[in-house]
């Protein structure tokens, strides 16, 4: 394969990779990711060290050893835009040498678990729950860029979906990691994450912009394919899943659940729900 040009691989005067200002030797194969940059703290204080401290806009990155084993936690701030950039640069890290910019002859596949928090669609789903994303359904427009392949449940899935919300445009879905959901997330409430493109009105809250749907959140919950439904909703699941299809990096999407939209409630101790994710992802991961 010819040598990937400097205006589609940016690499920095100090050798990092553009927009996480990361070298191969700042990550792990094992990597923890977090929404908030302010929650990567949250993280590394139960590192045993902490031997890498970089940050680059949205992306602060600390690399260190919890219990013996090398860990990288990173923050990609809000939306599939972002784990655009996140997943693409990371996969240039492992696997693509920066002297020759070609690709490297033998793969690295990363592990990356996202602890986020989510918005429950059922009422049947608890505040203070942890739950594992099995499938992303993506309402954001990134795959209409990638030549994503997807099984024909999955494209069952999107199609009726399209057809539910009456928008023009084809979702799609995505399944995560078994491997991962096996090792971390057994006793987790299992879930399909509708990744949405935006907090308000995709979600459908209504401040002063208005709605165009009325009904959009009772489409999100009532919406059904044999037994597939949708559990819970926020912004970045759904891009990771289909990245990593794409890349071959397994990846996992584990949620706090903070609100349930059905009741209207708000967890009092989201902080403490965080935490003990937190701490069971470390454990596990």
């Amino acid at each position: 394969m010819a040598a990937i040009p400097e205006s589609e691989l940016i690499i920095n005067k100090n050798g990092t990779v553009y927009h996480l200002n990361l070298l191969p030797e700042h990550i792990s194969d094992t990597i923890i990711t977090v929404g908030d940059p302010e929650r990567v703290p949250m993280v590394s204080k139960y590192f045993d060290e902490i031997e890498v401290e970089v940050t680059k806009r949205e992306f602060i990155t600390h690399t260190g050893y919890y219990k013996g084993k090398r860990l990288t936690v990173i923050s990609t701030g809000m939306g599939t835009d972002n784990i655009d950039i996140l997943m693409n640069e990371l996969d240039a890290l492992v696997n693509i040498d920066f002297r020759t910019r070609e690709p490297n002859e033998e793969r690295i596949s990363l592990k990356i678990v996202r602890v986020g928090t989510s918005g429950s669609l059922q009422e049947s789903i608890p505040l203070g729950s942890h739950l594992a994303s099995h499938y992303g359904v993506g309402l954001d427009s990134l795959m209409e860029f990638y030549p994503l392949e997807q099984t024909e449940d999955e494209v069952s899935i999107t199609r009726a979906l399209k057809e539910e919300l009456g928008v023009g445009f084809t979702p799609y879905c995505v399944n995560g990691s078994k491997e991962l959901i096996d090792k971390i997330a057994f006793d987790m409430v299992p879930g399909n994450t509708l990744t949405c493109p935006g907090f308000y009105a995709p979600q459908g809250r209504v401040l002063r912009a208005g709605l165009r749907n009325q009904n959009l959140l009772q489409s999100y919950q009532n919406f059904r394919v044999c037994d597939f439904q949708l559990t819970n909703f926020e912004m970045e699941t759904a891009g990771y899943y289909a990245m990593g299809r794409l890349l071959g990096h397994e990846m996992l999407s584990l949620n706090a659940i903070v609100a349930n939209r059905i009741t209207q409630e708000f967890a009092p101790n989201a902080e403490e729900v965080i935490d003990s994710l937190i701490l069971k992802t470390l454990e596990r991961i």
